[in-house]
Protein backbone atom coordinates (compact mmCIF):
# COMPACT_ATOMS: atom_id res chain seq x y z
CA UNK A 1 0.00 0.00 0.00
CA UNK A 2 1.34 3.48 -0.93
CA UNK A 3 0.06 6.13 1.03
CA UNK A 4 0.33 10.16 0.51
CA UNK A 5 0.03 12.75 3.29
CA UNK A 6 -0.48 15.86 1.81
CA UNK A 7 0.09 19.76 3.28
CA UNK A 8 2.01 18.50 5.94
CA UNK A 9 3.42 22.14 6.80
CA UNK A 10 5.23 21.87 9.59
CA UNK A 11 6.83 18.61 8.89
CA UNK A 12 5.30 16.40 12.07
CA UNK A 13 2.71 13.92 10.20
CA UNK A 14 4.80 10.97 10.67
CA UNK A 15 5.85 11.95 14.43
CA UNK A 16 2.06 12.40 15.67
CA UNK A 17 1.01 8.48 15.28
CA UNK A 18 2.04 4.91 14.47
CA UNK A 19 2.11 4.70 10.75
CA UNK A 20 4.87 1.97 10.80
CA UNK A 21 2.13 -0.09 12.38
CA UNK A 22 0.96 -0.26 8.64
CA UNK A 23 3.58 -1.21 6.98
CA UNK A 24 3.28 1.10 3.94
CA UNK A 25 5.21 2.99 1.90
CA UNK A 26 4.78 7.10 2.69
CA UNK A 27 5.43 9.83 1.21
CA UNK A 28 4.78 13.51 2.98
CA UNK A 29 4.38 16.48 0.97
CA UNK A 30 5.01 19.35 2.86
CA UNK A 31 4.18 22.33 0.57
CA UNK A 32 0.84 22.62 -0.94
CA UNK A 33 0.09 21.70 -4.63
CA UNK A 34 -2.14 23.53 -6.21
CA UNK A 35 -2.03 22.63 -10.06
CA UNK A 36 -4.03 19.80 -10.60
CA UNK A 37 -1.64 18.45 -13.56
CA UNK A 38 0.72 18.37 -11.10
CA UNK A 39 -1.37 17.13 -8.44
CA UNK A 40 -2.20 14.02 -10.24
CA UNK A 41 1.42 13.04 -11.69
CA UNK A 42 2.59 13.41 -8.00
CA UNK A 43 -0.16 11.06 -6.06
CA UNK A 44 0.11 8.72 -8.92
CA UNK A 45 0.33 5.10 -7.50
CA UNK A 46 -1.08 6.09 -4.26
CA UNK A 47 -4.09 3.99 -3.15
CA UNK A 48 -4.84 6.32 0.05
CA UNK A 49 -4.64 10.13 0.64
CA UNK A 50 -4.68 12.06 3.77
CA UNK A 51 -6.08 15.18 3.23
CA UNK A 52 -5.27 17.88 6.06
CA UNK A 53 -9.05 19.20 6.29
CA UNK A 54 -9.57 21.74 3.22
CA UNK A 55 -6.02 22.73 2.35
CA UNK A 56 -6.24 20.72 -0.99
CA UNK A 57 -9.49 20.59 -3.09
CA UNK A 58 -10.69 17.01 -4.46
CA UNK A 59 -13.21 18.06 -7.10
CA UNK A 60 -15.08 15.78 -9.28
CA UNK A 61 -12.95 16.29 -12.31
CA UNK A 62 -9.26 15.87 -10.22
CA UNK A 63 -10.88 12.67 -8.34
CA UNK A 64 -11.55 11.29 -12.01
CA UNK A 65 -7.71 11.63 -12.84
CA UNK A 66 -7.29 9.66 -9.49
CA UNK A 67 -7.57 6.39 -10.92
CA UNK A 68 -5.22 4.53 -8.32
CA UNK A 69 -7.17 6.11 -5.49
CA UNK A 70 -9.14 3.82 -2.72
CA UNK A 71 -9.36 5.59 0.40
CA UNK A 72 -9.39 9.71 0.69
CA UNK A 73 -8.95 10.19 4.90
CA UNK A 74 -9.75 14.26 5.32
CA UNK A 75 -8.48 15.15 8.88
CA UNK A 76 -11.98 16.61 11.16
CA UNK A 77 -15.34 15.25 10.71
CA UNK A 78 -16.29 17.40 7.63
CA UNK A 79 -14.38 18.93 4.40
CA UNK A 80 -16.22 20.98 2.01
CA UNK A 81 -13.06 20.64 -0.41
CA UNK A 82 -14.01 17.31 -1.21
CA UNK A 83 -16.95 16.39 -3.89
CA UNK A 84 -18.71 13.25 -2.35
CA UNK A 85 -20.88 12.68 -4.71
CA UNK A 86 -17.72 12.57 -7.18
CA UNK A 87 -15.90 10.19 -4.64
CA UNK A 88 -19.08 7.34 -4.59
CA UNK A 89 -19.32 7.50 -8.02
CA UNK A 90 -15.47 6.80 -8.43
CA UNK A 91 -15.07 4.19 -5.75
CA UNK A 92 -13.38 5.95 -3.60
CA UNK A 93 -14.29 5.96 0.08
CA UNK A 94 -14.03 8.81 1.78
CA UNK A 95 -13.82 9.09 5.92
CA UNK A 96 -12.60 11.86 9.15
CA UNK A 97 -11.25 11.71 11.81
CA UNK A 98 -11.71 13.09 15.79
CA UNK A 99 -11.42 17.02 16.41
CA UNK A 100 -11.10 19.71 19.39
CA UNK A 101 -13.11 22.38 19.01
CA UNK A 102 -11.50 24.79 21.78
CA UNK A 103 -8.03 25.41 19.79
CA UNK A 104 -10.20 27.54 17.74
CA UNK A 105 -11.99 29.52 20.39
CA UNK A 106 -8.87 30.15 22.19
CA UNK A 107 -7.17 31.43 18.84
CA UNK A 108 -10.56 33.52 18.21
CA UNK A 109 -9.30 35.11 21.67
CA UNK A 110 -5.41 35.35 21.05
CA UNK A 111 -6.65 37.46 17.70
CA UNK A 112 -9.41 39.75 19.63
CA UNK A 113 -6.63 40.74 22.13
CA UNK A 114 -3.78 41.19 19.73
CA UNK A 115 -6.17 43.20 17.03
CA UNK A 116 -7.58 45.53 20.43
CA UNK A 117 -4.16 45.99 21.66
CA UNK A 118 -2.63 46.57 18.21
CA UNK A 119 0.09 43.66 19.08
CA UNK A 120 0.60 43.39 15.18
CA UNK A 121 2.53 47.11 15.35
CA UNK A 122 4.21 47.10 19.13
CA UNK A 123 5.51 43.23 19.29
CA UNK A 124 7.95 43.57 16.03
CA UNK A 125 8.92 46.98 17.50
CA UNK A 126 10.09 45.98 20.74
CA UNK A 127 13.63 44.39 19.03
CA UNK A 128 13.99 47.36 17.29
CA UNK A 129 14.02 49.84 19.96
CA UNK A 130 10.33 50.96 19.47
CA UNK A 131 8.06 51.78 23.01
CA UNK A 132 4.18 52.55 23.00
CA UNK A 133 3.41 53.36 19.61
CA UNK A 134 -0.41 53.13 19.70
CA UNK A 135 -3.38 53.43 22.00
CA UNK A 136 -5.20 49.95 22.75
CA UNK A 137 -8.59 49.65 23.44
CA UNK A 138 -10.35 47.62 26.19
CA UNK A 139 -12.79 45.17 26.27
CA UNK A 140 -14.95 45.31 29.62
CA UNK A 141 -18.39 47.00 28.82
CA UNK A 142 -18.09 46.14 25.19
CA UNK A 143 -21.01 44.65 23.45
CA UNK A 144 -19.50 41.46 21.86
CA UNK A 145 -21.45 39.64 18.87
CA UNK A 146 -22.09 36.44 17.87
CA UNK A 147 -22.34 35.40 14.51
CA UNK A 148 -23.87 31.30 15.57
CA UNK A 149 -23.50 30.20 18.60
CA UNK A 150 -22.83 26.61 18.18
CA UNK A 151 -19.92 24.87 20.26
CA UNK A 152 -17.11 27.56 19.41
CA UNK A 153 -19.90 30.39 19.55
CA UNK A 154 -20.55 29.40 22.70
CA UNK A 155 -17.30 29.19 24.52
CA UNK A 156 -16.10 32.08 22.64
CA UNK A 157 -19.06 33.61 24.85
CA UNK A 158 -18.11 32.44 28.18
CA UNK A 159 -14.52 34.31 27.72
CA UNK A 160 -16.08 37.15 26.88
CA UNK A 161 -18.34 37.50 29.81
CA UNK A 162 -15.77 36.64 31.59
CA UNK A 163 -13.84 40.24 30.37
CA UNK A 164 -17.13 41.89 31.11
CA UNK A 165 -18.64 42.05 27.58
CA UNK A 166 -22.30 42.03 26.74
CA UNK A 167 -22.92 38.38 24.83
CA UNK A 168 -25.24 38.43 22.02
CA UNK A 169 -25.91 36.36 18.41
CA UNK A 170 -28.01 35.82 15.71
CA UNK A 171 -27.83 32.58 13.34
CA UNK A 172 -30.78 31.34 11.13
CA UNK A 173 -31.73 28.76 13.57
CA UNK A 174 -30.79 30.39 17.06
CA UNK A 175 -33.67 30.66 19.50
CA UNK A 176 -33.95 32.76 22.07
CA UNK A 177 -34.01 29.58 24.85
CA UNK A 178 -31.28 28.05 23.19
CA UNK A 179 -29.14 31.78 23.72
CA UNK A 180 -29.92 32.25 27.63
CA UNK A 181 -28.20 28.92 28.03
CA UNK A 182 -25.30 30.41 27.66
CA UNK A 183 -26.11 33.63 28.85
CA UNK A 184 -26.34 35.43 25.36
CA UNK A 185 -29.14 37.41 24.00
CA UNK A 186 -30.49 36.49 20.51
CA UNK A 187 -31.47 39.51 18.10
CA UNK A 188 -32.35 40.24 14.79
CA UNK A 189 -29.47 39.67 12.04
CA UNK A 190 -29.75 43.44 11.63
CA UNK A 191 -29.40 44.60 15.56
CA UNK A 192 -26.38 42.41 15.84
CA UNK A 193 -24.00 43.93 13.29
CA UNK A 194 -25.26 47.39 14.45
CA UNK A 195 -24.34 46.67 17.95
CA UNK A 196 -21.48 44.73 18.14
CA UNK A 197 -18.37 46.32 19.36
CA UNK A 198 -16.77 42.90 18.30
CA UNK A 199 -18.07 40.71 16.04
CA UNK A 200 -17.13 37.13 16.04
CA UNK A 201 -17.33 34.56 13.40
CA UNK A 202 -18.60 31.16 13.95
CA UNK A 203 -20.73 29.12 11.16
CA UNK A 204 -20.14 26.44 8.84
CA UNK A 205 -19.41 27.45 5.53
CA UNK A 206 -22.14 25.88 3.27
CA UNK A 207 -24.87 27.47 0.30
CA UNK A 208 -26.60 29.31 3.06
CA UNK A 209 -23.61 31.04 4.82
CA UNK A 210 -21.30 31.92 1.43
CA UNK A 211 -21.09 35.65 1.26
CA UNK A 212 -23.28 36.15 4.14
CA UNK A 213 -21.26 39.13 5.60
CA UNK A 214 -21.37 41.96 2.65
CA UNK A 215 -21.25 45.01 2.04
CA UNK A 216 -24.74 45.91 3.46
CA UNK A 217 -23.96 43.96 6.69
CA UNK A 218 -20.54 45.98 7.36
CA UNK A 219 -22.16 49.27 6.65
CA UNK A 220 -24.45 48.54 9.61
CA UNK A 221 -21.13 48.37 11.68
CA UNK A 222 -19.81 50.70 14.12
CA UNK A 223 -16.89 52.85 12.79
CA UNK A 224 -15.03 51.73 16.13
CA UNK A 225 -16.20 47.86 15.06
CA UNK A 226 -13.83 44.56 15.01
CA UNK A 227 -14.22 42.02 12.50
CA UNK A 228 -12.83 38.67 13.71
CA UNK A 229 -13.17 35.60 11.37
CA UNK A 230 -11.86 32.30 12.48
CA UNK A 231 -14.35 29.84 10.62
CA UNK A 232 -13.89 30.39 6.65
CA UNK A 233 -12.86 32.85 4.38
CA UNK A 234 -15.74 32.95 2.43
CA UNK A 235 -19.04 33.45 4.74
CA UNK A 236 -17.13 37.13 4.58
CA UNK A 237 -17.16 39.07 1.26
CA UNK A 238 -13.55 39.68 1.16
CA UNK A 239 -13.71 42.95 -1.33
CA UNK A 240 -16.34 44.10 0.46
CA UNK A 241 -14.43 43.96 3.41
CA UNK A 242 -10.95 45.22 1.83
CA UNK A 243 -13.11 48.42 0.98
CA UNK A 244 -14.99 48.66 4.05
CA UNK A 245 -11.17 48.23 5.85
CA UNK A 246 -9.84 51.08 3.32
CA UNK A 247 -12.72 53.31 3.85
CA UNK A 248 -12.71 53.52 7.70
CA UNK A 249 -16.41 52.01 7.94
CA UNK A 250 -15.24 49.60 10.58
CA UNK A 251 -12.01 50.25 12.53
CA UNK A 252 -10.13 46.73 11.93
CA UNK A 253 -10.39 42.83 11.11
CA UNK A 254 -8.56 39.76 12.62
CA UNK A 255 -8.59 36.98 10.32
CA UNK A 256 -7.26 33.78 10.32
CA UNK A 257 -9.05 32.43 7.32
CA UNK A 258 -9.18 33.60 3.46
CA UNK A 259 -10.63 33.12 0.09
CA UNK A 260 -7.85 31.89 -1.06
CA UNK A 261 -5.33 29.39 1.46
CA UNK A 262 -2.37 30.08 1.38
CA UNK A 263 -2.81 34.06 1.42
CA UNK A 264 -0.87 35.27 -1.65
CA UNK A 265 2.24 37.27 -0.68
CA UNK A 266 1.10 39.93 -3.09
CA UNK A 267 -2.89 39.91 -1.71
CA UNK A 268 -4.11 43.45 -0.55
CA UNK A 269 -5.05 42.08 3.04
CA UNK A 270 -1.34 42.05 3.70
CA UNK A 271 -1.05 45.71 2.91
CA UNK A 272 -3.62 47.10 5.44
CA UNK A 273 -2.48 48.34 8.67
CA UNK A 274 -5.88 48.02 10.31
CA UNK A 275 -6.20 44.47 9.88
CA UNK A 276 -4.10 41.65 12.04
CA UNK A 277 -3.52 38.52 10.08
CA UNK A 278 -2.89 34.59 10.41
CA UNK A 279 -2.09 32.27 8.68
CA UNK A 280 -5.27 29.73 9.18
CA UNK A 281 -4.21 28.28 12.67
CA UNK A 282 -7.09 28.09 14.61
CA UNK A 283 -6.83 24.21 15.05
CA UNK A 284 -2.87 23.98 14.41
CA UNK A 285 -2.30 22.63 18.02
CA UNK A 286 -0.07 19.53 18.99
CA UNK A 287 -2.86 17.95 21.01
CA UNK A 288 -5.47 18.28 17.51
CA UNK A 289 -2.47 17.05 15.01
CA UNK A 290 -1.86 14.11 17.45
CA UNK A 291 -6.06 12.82 17.27
CA UNK A 292 -5.80 13.50 13.39
CA UNK A 293 -3.21 11.50 12.38
CA UNK A 294 -3.53 8.67 15.00
CA UNK A 295 -7.16 8.11 13.70
CA UNK A 296 -6.06 8.71 10.14
CA UNK A 297 -3.83 5.81 10.92
CA UNK A 298 -6.94 4.09 12.50
CA UNK A 299 -8.71 4.51 9.41
CA UNK A 300 -6.39 3.32 7.29
CA UNK A 301 -6.31 0.30 9.02
CA UNK A 302 -9.42 -0.48 9.57
CA UNK A 303 -10.19 -0.05 5.81
CA UNK A 304 -7.36 -2.68 4.69
CA UNK A 305 -9.22 -4.87 7.63
CA UNK A 306 -12.60 -4.47 6.19
CA UNK A 307 -13.83 -3.08 9.47
CA UNK A 308 -16.19 -0.06 9.83
CA UNK A 309 -14.34 3.39 9.19
CA UNK A 310 -15.58 7.16 10.34
CA UNK A 311 -17.89 8.94 7.65
CA UNK A 312 -17.28 11.82 6.46
CA UNK A 313 -19.89 13.95 7.12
Amino acid sequence: MKIAILDDYQSVALGCADWDSLGAEIEVFTSPISDADELVRRLAGAEVVVAMRERTRFPAELLARLTDLRLLVSTGRRNAAIDLEAARRHGIVVCGTGYLPYPTAEHTWALILAAARNLATELPAMPQGGWQTTVGTGLHGKTLGLLGLGRLGSMVATVGQAFGMETIAWSQNLTPERAAEHGVTAVAKEELFRRSDVLSIHLVLSGRTRGLVGAAELSLMKAGAMLVNTSRGPIVDEAALIAALRDGEIACAALDVYDTEPLPADHPLRALPNVTLTPHLGYVTREVYEIFYRDAVEDIAAYRAGDPIRAMT
